[in-house]
């Protein structure tokens, strides 16, 4: 058949009566893919057919399901390889000690690490109000609103991966077990906003509780607690995955009573409990570019509000704006194609909006969440004092700030070498509930690594080069009586080799022990070489109490515990909230520079 045949309508001459481009390539389509893309008659296709079997919001909201799974997909990969500390090892011909893992971290991270912590609006808007000062955090969340005014709640619809984690768990178990569903509307609609009024009260008082609630950090954290130590045994021996404790286990049953919140109804969290979908909510009330607004032709038979994932749809079908995150997923089952997503000043033949019982919160609940958020202030720093202070992760903000910026996320925790910073638990009262320490017991912080730093959303710790890294105190060693030459029962120099392969040095013997004669000289051959730490070099990186632990107590069980120990505290660490810790050390060193000086010329006036 000729080209010009084919371009023709069937019979008809070439170059006559030519077919519209679009109405040609449709039936060129129809054609060859009849039972693929396009429906036959009332049989619908092979694509269709899929996204049925995958549910219906598959099928009448294909975009936002590919956009949801994208996004969770890059979240997973996001904190589950580009955190990931163990992609890449030593140089072995390196000169002194190899940066591999901060630079396998910089070669991983074209997006940043922290990116889904950042757009969530309540982490930075908490942060901000907290700590009294700008974070990225809130650039993030400036950034993330104002695309809501075009899309209303779409971070909730279209980016959130606690909201896909909820519609799996829907999707998987929800929707085979019989769900207790609650009655449609109640004192649990405005519970979201009661939070977020509580979290913002209680920023504004210096206390952080976003990062119990806020629902980025909800499923950080609970990644960071159980996917993580999966990973870690599997790729590299159970051996190395810590023991559970009970921070772990609160922040499991938090992230389980998220999802078993779905037992209520799909989506309970997000439509009735999430504090960051109320943020979103509240943009919703005020500045918005475009709405869901529904035709006359409407002939109610209610598909819609059934398929509603965010119960914003009223009675007489009209749009809760509020709550609306412009999914389409109506507008995909609806039967006469009534729904449409128009600008919000558009109304020709669209039913009128009504505002009744739109208000988020009354003024009664408003007064409740501020007493809320008082009340948990003072029940979580009452919990707070008389335990000594834990060893932060380098480079972190002096203590104060550092409870008001960290938001409890756990990211810190997935891209820490060897499990060095775990969660705090209860020994520290509510106030420290989750917030990382370095373990020395465990494992000491290694010199070759700044990632805790670069993945932190906040600021809590520093995001500063690998050379400000190792010369920021963290703690100090302290070696005890029970070390074996300090107690004279054999010669031991684990902790000093430990430190000089490190590249600190800041252990050196002591002859102790040593047995004299008569005439006061020491006899050749007695004695113990012990270690004494330098004040001056030591950093507190832990590694020496690591290994002495390791190779003596847990190995051996030759003690009863480490015999040297780094502690925390005014004097034995440097916490920076700006400025350079190279330029501090120089300062000291100057300071002891000086003092030597002084001291020479006083014993030279002596003499």
């Amino acid at each position: 058949m000729r080209l010009s045949h084919f371009l023709t309508r069937r019979g008809a001459k070439p170059g006559r009566n030519r077919e519209p481009r679009r109405a040609l390539l449709h039936r060129v389509a129809r054609k060859w893919l009849p039972g693929f893309l396009f429906s036959t008659g009332d049989k619908p296709g092979g694509a269709r057919r899929g996204l049925r079997r995958l549910g219906p919001s598959w099928e009448s909201a294909p975009l936002r399901r590919v956009i949801q799974t994208a996004c969770f997909v890059l979240f997973c990969l996001l904190l589950l390889y580009v955190c990931w500390p163990y992609s890449v090892q030593p140089d072995g011909n390196a000169s002194g000690w190899p940066s591999h893992y901060a630079d396998g971290l910089q070669q991983r991270e074209s997006i940043d690490a922290e990116l889904f912590l950042t757009l969530d609006p309540l982490v930075g808007i908490s942060t901000a109000v907290a700590g009294r000062t700008w974070n990225w955090a809130l650039l993030g969340a400036g950034v993330i609103l104002v695309v809501g005014i075009l899309i209303p709640r779409g971070f909730c619809g279209y980016l959130c991966p606690l909201g896909t984690l909820i519609d799996l768990f829907d999707f998987v178990v929800g929707r085979r077990v019989r769900r207790r569903r609650v009655a449609e509307r109640g004192w649990w609609v405005h519970l979201k906003y009661h939070l977020l009024t509580g979290t913002l009260v209680a920023a504004a008082c210096g206390t952080m509780v976003a990062g119990y609630f806020a629902a980025i950090p909800v499923v950080t954290r609970g990644f960071a607690f159980f996917m993580s130590p999966l990973q870690l045994g599997m790729e590299r021996g159970w051996h190395q995955v810590p023991a559970l404790t009970l921070g772990h286990l609160i922040s499991g049953l938090l992230l389980l009573l998220v999802l078993a919140l779905g037992f209520l109804g799909p989506r309970f969290w997000c439509r009735y409990v999430c504090p960051t979908g109320a943020v979103f909510s509240l943009g919703n009330r005020f500045v918005r570019a475009s709405e869901r607004k529904v035709e006359n032709s409407c002939i109610d038979c209610g598909r819609c509000v059934a398929m509603c994932p965010f119960d914003a749809i009223k009675p007489d079908f009209t749009t809760r704006v509020m709550d609306c995150t412009l999914c389409q997923t109506c507008g995909g089952v609806c039967p006469t194609k009534a729904i449409k997503f128009v600008d919000r000043w558009n109304s020709e033949d669209l039913r009128p909006e009504s505002w009744a019982g739109q208000i988020p919160v009354s003024r009664r609940g408003f007064l409740g969440g501020i007493a809320g958020g008082l009340a948990g202030v003072l029940g979580i720093r009452s919990t707070f004092g008389g335990h000594a202070p834990p060893v932060r992760p380098p480079m972190s903000v002096p203590e104060p700030q550092f409870l008001e910026l960290c938001i409890r996320c756990g990211e810190c925790f997935q891209a820490c070498p060897n499990s060095v910073l775990q969660p705090m638990t209860l020994e520290a009262g509510l106030d420290g509930l989750w917030t990382p320490r370095v373990t020395a017991d465990w494992s000491g912080c290694e010199p070759s690594c700044n990632n805790c730093g670069q993945v932190c959303p906040t600021g809590a710790i520093r995001p500063l080069p690998l050379e400000e890294k190792r010369v920021a105190r963290m703690g100090l060693a302290e070696v005890k009586a029970s070390c074996l030459p300090w107690a004279g029962t054999a010669d031991c120099q684990l902790c000093v080799d430990e430190c000089h392969r490190a590249g600190y040095d800041a252990i050196e013997f002591q002859r102790v022990h040593t047995e004299v004669n008569p005439d006061g000289v020491a006899v050749e051959g007695t004695g113990l070489s012990a270690p004494v730490v330098l004040v001056d070099r030591c950093v507190g990186c832990g590694l020496c109490q690591s290994v002495c632990h390791r190779k003596l107590v847990k190995a051996k069980g030759v003690l009863e515990s480490t015999a040297i120990v780094v502690h925390a505290g005014p004097g034995k660490e440097d916490r920076l909230i700006r400025g350079s810790y190279l330029q501090l050390r120089k300062q000291e060193e100057e300071k002891r520079r000086k003092e030597s000086l002084r001291k020479l010329e006083e014993l030279g006036d002596f003499y």
